[in-house]
């Protein structure tokens, strides 16, 4: 499939950002993006649309109906309750769906990552916890890109290599249950599931500030078991040219070279032009 024949849907709602630059991310590349409202998806607009007619989904950052009850949790409801089916569809068939910041949130809150007991679970299995900071968090995080296989969102990316991405969000804690911690962790570990982890800029071991959260093994990002839904606290879309990096004036290169952040939404793109 030629890159201009792939149409993405940016969803959004009431409170979610950043659909601007993921939708441009999309579109620099050459693809053909949209941002769709849930309500065109659910039949309760003049302009209505269908999540079959995509090849990918995105959920953008924000702070969707506000956070209220908690980050995503009535995004996520509302999706369950009009999508539930067509979404299970979509990423059973290979689709890619990438949640970023908020997304990620929407993604664990629907029950699609992790994913361990099936492809969308009547209950969330994680939870995407208030900072141990206790604030909001708004810094550059270095992440260690660590999936072996599998690589829907990162092919472009070397196993272990560091990529410099900003952070912004106050409940980015990534949280196993208790009970089950590390029995889910195991297996999520042995599913290839962890994407990204926080890391000093020497690649080693982050502690706050580097990890900006606390969360569990330095999680940034997974996926679920098949590799196609990936959510991820940090924002490409804000790195997506070299120019935003914090270091860009140490490095005599040009300021329209893309970003770390570029990756991502090329090699999203590159496994829907290939499969599809």
């Amino acid at each position: 499939m030629d890159l201009k024949d792939i149409r993405v849907a940016v969803l959004r709602i009431e409170g979610t950002n950043c659909e601007e630059e993921s939708f441009l991310a999309f579109k620099r590349l050459g693809a053909d993006p949209e941002m769709v409202h849930l309500k065109q998806l659910t039949g309760d607009s003049s302009h209505p649309r269908k999540l079959k007619d995509y090849h990918a989904l995105m959920f953008p950052g924000g702070f969707s109906a506000g956070d209220y009850v908690r980050a995503g949790a009535i995004f996520s409801a509302r999706i369950k309750s009009s999508l539930g089916r067509d979404l299970v569809r979509f990423v059973e068939d290979g689709y890619p769906v990438l949640g970023i910041c908020n997304g990620f949130q929407i993604l664990v809150e629907l029950g699609l990552l992790p994913g361990l007991s099936g492809t969308m679970t009547g209950r969330a299995e994680a939870v995407l916890a208030t900072n141990d900071s206790n604030r909001f968090e708004c810094r550059p995080t270095i992440l260690k890109h660590v999936k072996r296989g599998n690589r829907v969102f990162t092919e472009k990316m070397g196993y272990g290599e560091l990529f410099t991405i900003p952070s912004a969000h106050a409940e980015g804690k990534f949280v196993l249950p208790e009970d089950r911690e590390k029995e889910m962790l195991e297996e999520m570990v042995k599913n290839d599931q962890i994407v990204f982890q926080y890391v000093k800029p020497d690649g080693t071991k982050a502690e706050y500030p580097f990890n900006p959260n606390g969360s569990i093994l330095n999680i940034a990002g997974i996926t679920n078991p098949a590799g196609n839904v990936m959510g991820m606290m940090p924002h490409p879309e804000r790195a997506f040219y070299r120019s935003t990096s914090p270091n860009w004036t140490r490095h005599p290169l040009p300021l329209e070279d893309f970003g770390d952040g570029w990756y991502i939404f090329s090699s999203l793109l590159n496994y829907v032009s290939r499969r599809f």
